[in-house]
């Protein structure tokens, strides 16, 4: 029944609207509305007066009011072609008013015509129709016409009735008349007022609601995020470009309102998103990450899921941002693949800088290994050993007449002053390869220790141990100690008394390694005659950390060096490859750490300093 109605009220529209303009059929409602007023009663009038003319062919009365027909006929006309509403209805109430009147003035019979309650209806369709302000203009006019003009023409050409006819009451009447058509203009004023001024209202706040809800839907379709919008059940109710755009990509199809978000989803994960849309609904807020795969396709998405809460705190539905952020991951991964190798490669040139440190030392050591061997062969091959295997032999060939031989033959006579220098040459042929050996012995001491300090160093890093910071210090200096004494290179420590402290022995030697490192190239570099390396150990006010100054007077850092010094592949060196400083800062940070630096300038030498807990994580 309902929808009988429905179709009868949208045919009835449609059939006023035919007689309507483009322009006025597309104005506002509340303009619209009196649109469709002027017709209907253009229609309404249209159809009194064409009874009216056919009453006339069987009544006496006179056919020419019925011409005001014409005039309606021309009002549907000007709704029909004009463009603007006041043209139809200055027509229709002009039509009208001239009827009325018209038919009043031409009743000579009818004294009292202005004050029929008729009239009224007058400046109230004025209204309605015209606004007040020409209605006002209109309601002055009909007041005088119908409550001046009209009782006058009465009085003074037509005459007045019979005696008992008063005259002040007629006056009265119509004067009271007058009152009441300003009266009605008036009310029909303010509620046309109020009413215009509530359309107005309404359709700016209307307007502020269209604005408000373009910018929302431009700020939302100008993401590349995924926004969604869904019920209580996950049904979703709004999906931006980027959704529709995903949804085409990865299924070859575009997301249907009222459509489940799970739908491509296998039951697990559906489980898993239902108990998470439960969480929101109860007003939490989410955020996860989710890996999906489709055919070969595999990404990953940061998901964020919001409440959507009407007045009260009751939440409605949910709203689902969704990032891809399957670049960034792969760009982690990248970048965790390219740190562990830089780890690895820093530790292979950090074993290369203590194999380099070795070999010197190793080397150096040879040398005196080298010369000690070189001067017992050279000993050996002067000795008087032959002779005496000779004169042994002699006095074995005369053993029978030794004691002849040696007082009677002079060969024999100058073979007992012989065995005496000989055994003269012989003790002091001992004692010096005697002494020899005993360096030979220490060079080979000081290279079994060398290597048994490179085997140390070489343990797995990673294990936390309690460590002699200085003697850590001078270790590593040992294994640059050929370095330094070429070059000249004046080393002054000052360690204070630190105790012990818990670290990865392994990384902090890295660091030390390549802070003297650094120290040396800068020291190589430099023009300075007195290069000094300086080593500060200190512990930090309040006994928790512990501090190493690494200093040189060498080349020193500009300024616009400083703020990228520890950046990965930053190096002011010719052949330097700008891993050293950067694997050590991530080093000291690892062990809870820190490494800086400080430099007046070029030239005026730099500071190292490295910062380390006293107690490393987990002891």
């Amino acid at each position: 029944m309902a929808s009988s109605d429905s179709k009868k009220a949208s045919g009835l529209l449609r059939w006023l609207d035919f007689f309507l303009s483009e322009p006025l059929r597309n104005a506002p409602p509340s303009d619209l509305i009196r649109h469709r007023v002027l017709i209907g009663t253009t229609c309404f009038m249209l159809m009194l007066s064409t009874l009216y003319l056919v009453s006339t062919l069987f009544s006496p009365y006179d056919s020419a009011p019925g011409i005001a027909g014409v005039l309606y006929v021309a009002t549907l006309v000007a709704a029909r072609k004009s463009s603007r509403f006041e043209v139809p209805a200055v027509i229709l109430i002009a039509t009208i008013t001239a009827g009325f009147v018209g038919g009043v003035f031409m009743n000579r019979a009818n004294f009292e015509g202005g004050v029929h309650a008729a009239n009224l209806l007058l400046p109230a369709f004025a209204v309605y129709l015209l606004g007040p302000r020409w209605a006002l203009l209109y309601t002055l006019f009909i007041a005088v016409l119908m409550d001046v003009v009209h009782p006058l023409y009465v009085t003074h050409h037509v005459g007045v009735p019979s005696d008992s006819f008063s005259l002040s009451r007629f006056w009265v009447r119509h004067l009271f008349s007058g009152v009441s058509f300003l009266g009605i203009w008036g009310v029909g004023a303010l509620h046309s007022t109020a009413r215009d001024a509530a359309h107005r209202s309404l359709e700016e706040a209307l307007k502020k609601l269209q604005d408000s809800e373009s910018k929302l839907s431009s700020i939302i379709e100008s993401t590349d995020d995924i926004v969604v919008s869904t019920d209580t059940g996950g049904r979703m109710l709004v999906a931006n470009s980027a959704m529709r755009n995903f949804f085409q990509k990865f299924l070859g199809t575009q997301p249907e309102p009222q459509q489940s978000l799970f739908l491509y989803l296998n039951p697990e994960r559906i489980h898993l998103w239902k108990e998470r849309f439960a969480q929101v609904l109860q007003g939490q807020r989410l955020r996860i990450e989710e890996t999906y795969a489709f055919r070969d396709t595999r990404f990953v998405l940061d998901v964020n899921l919001h409440p959507i809460m009407v007045a009260g705190g009751r939440v409605t539905g949910v709203t689902v941002f969704g990032r891809d952020i399957t670049s960034r991951k792969e760009a982690e991964t990248r970048l965790g693949e390219l740190h562990r190798t830089l780890v690895d490669v820093s530790r292979q040139t950090g074993m290369a800088e203590i194999a380099t440190g070795v070999l010197h030392n190793v080397g150096n050591t040879l040398n005196s290994v080298n010369i000690s061997t070189t001067l017992v062969t050279d000993q050996l091959r002067r000795s008087r050993v032959t002779g005496l295997t000779k004169a042994t032999a002699l006095l074995r060939e005369h053993l029978a007449d030794l004691a002849s031989f040696i007082t009677r033959d002079p060969q024999g006579q100058q073979l007992p002053p012989y065995l005496i220098a000989v055994s003269n040459q012989l003790a002091e042929e001992r004692d010096t390869m005697l002494k020899e050996m005993q360096s030979l012995t220490q060079s080979v001491e000081h290279i079994k220790s060398i290597v048994s300090m490179q085997q140390r160093h070489a343990r797995p890093a990673g294990a936390v141990e309690q460590v002699a910071v200085p003697q850590l210090i001078d270790e590593a200096l040992r294994l640059h100690a050929v370095s330094f004494e070429r070059l000249a290179i004046r080393i002054v420590r000052d360690y204070a008394d630190v105790p012990l402290i818990f670290v990865d022995r392994h990384k902090l030697l890295q660091i030390l390694i390549n802070l003297l490192s650094n120290a040396r190239h800068a020291l190589v570099d430099s023009a300075q005659q007195d290069k000094c390396l300086r080593i500060h150990v200190q512990p930090v006010p309040g006994g928790e950390r512990l501090r190493i100054d690494v200093t040189d007077n060498g080349v020193g850092i500009a300024p616009e060096n400083m703020a990228r010094l520890f950046s990965q592949g930053f190096t002011t060196k010719k052949t330097g490859h700008g891993f050293g400083l950067h694997i050590s800062a991530l080093a000291a940070e690892e062990m809870k750490g820190r490494l800086t630096c400080t430099s007046p300038g070029p030239a005026q030498g730099a500071t190292f300093t490295l910062e380390l807990p006293v107690k490393g994580e987990g002891v």
